[in-house]
């Protein structure tokens, strides 16, 4: 399926009365966040069916046409698309196969030079711990864990806030999977980040830490609970007792 069939099966769901509520929702006004996003109007289930249709047979060099888009929904197709091959190139019988893995780095490639297509909150977040999260903690021939470190970080340094949003979100994947460090890395990186979507992504990612090593969670609140943003903080402890989260919110 070529970009250009899977661009008019989604237009063709149009949907003006979605369009708007989804205009408002992801914040599109002037001054807002997702400023100049335009919608068609599909709810996230109908680009997944166009996405469950299409990603089989679809060229990976089709894919950039998607995320270039000026539509939301069109982007996000993209991105599914991508995150659907990585998935297939990442199962156990594949891990270690050369050209599974020069099929991940591809698409990690690809994910990186478009990364900044990816802008709104749903886009990175549907996207970015499944294939930036996953291959962090796969065989790699682009580069070994520090190189895996320095993408990140090139990220996290960036002034365009949907890759910092990759860099910290990314880590629920390696979270999932015990590998706390890197949530640690770049909750710090971001601890004094201006945006509230970036004080909810921070304290998200530490309450996912803390599902795993609630021990670990602490050590990080006992360092930086008092200089946090209220709302990172309310998320992170989010699971804790109530006791413990009113201990937590007086610091």
């Amino acid at each position: 399926m070529t970009a250009a069939e899977i661009i008019e099966r989604i237009k063709a769901q149009r949907n003006e009365e979605q369009r708007q509520v989804l205009m408002g929702f992801f914040k599109t006004g002037k001054g807002d966040y997702g400023e100049g996003d335009e919608f068609l109007g599909l709810k996230v289930p109908q680009t997944r069916a166009v996405v469950k249709a299409a990603a089989g047979d679809t060229p990976l060099n089709e894919v950039p046409e998607l995320l270039q888009s000026r539509w939301h929904e069109v982007r996000l197709c993209g991105l599914l698309i991508l995150v659907d091959k990585f998935e297939k190139a990442a199962t156990k019988r594949l891990v270690n196969d050369p050209q599974a893995i020069k099929k991940r780095d591809e698409i990690v490639q690809m994910y990186m030079r478009y990364a900044d297509r990816a802008n709104n909150w749903d886009l990175v977040d549907l996207s970015a711990p499944k294939i930036i999260g996953h291959w962090l903690l796969l065989p790699s021939a682009l580069g070994d864990t520090e190189y895996k470190r320095q993408v990140l970080d090139e990220l996290a340094a960036s002034d365009c806030l949907w890759k910092q949003r990759i860099s910290i979100v990314c880590t629920w994947w390696t979270s999932q999977q015990g590998e706390l460090s890197w949530c640690w890395r770049y909750a710090e990186k971001h601890l004094h980040h201006q945006h509230d979507l970036m004080h909810k992504a921070v304290g998200w990612m530490l309450r996912e830490m803390g599902k795993r090593d609630m021990n670990m969670l602490r050590q990080f609140l006992n360092r930086y609970a008092h200089e946090m943003t209220r709302t990172a903080l309310r998320y992170a402890i989010e699971k804790m007792s109530e006791k413990e989260r009113k201990e937590w919110m007086t610091k």
